[in-house]
């Protein structure tokens, strides 16, 4: 049972990079599966992948957070929802879920080469710390949430 102080994260990897997001947000888990290139899509778009009958927009972790980008079929993507719509997000690999605690987190704004808009926090789990990104912030250039 969750602490009423604590938050359920999602926590994954993106190249050099610890992610996370609240676990609300993340639907599941997949392995990568081909996705169909869109013409003029945004740069970090990977395409449109069939997953189970309905059409998800794919995108790269790696490209939207500028880190080195997987080859393709690298890596999981993770189902995120997003102002009622689904999304696919590639990253190198899930980590965990963990319960972080209100005084686990703290402010993200002088974290190097990550902009700040894109940062909930920086929580620490296991000694380690990721950083608690705004996912709203984050795709709204891309899809337009």
């Amino acid at each position: 049972m969750a602490s009423p102080d604590a938050i359920r994260v999602l926590v994954f990897q993106v190249g050099d990079l610890a992610c996370g997001v609240p676990a609300e947000l993340a639907r599941e888990v997949l392995p990568t599966a081909a996705a169909t290139r869109i013409p003029g899509a945004h740069p970090v778009v990977d395409g449109l992948a069939n997953v189970r009958g309905s059409i998800l927009t794919v995108i790269d972790g790696h490209r939207l957070l500028d880190r080195v980008p997987l080859p393709e079929q690298e890596g999981v993507t993770i189902v995120v929802d997003l102002a009622g719509r689904a999304y696919g997000l590639r990253v190198g690999q899930v980590h965990d879920l963990y319960e972080v605690r209100e005084e686990d987190f703290e402010p993200g704004e002088d974290l190097v080469g990550v902009d700040p808009a894109l940062v909930r926090a920086v929580g620490w789990v296991d000694r380690q710390h990721f950083v608690l990104l705004d996912l709203e912030s984050l795709l709204e250039p891309v899809v337009g949430t």
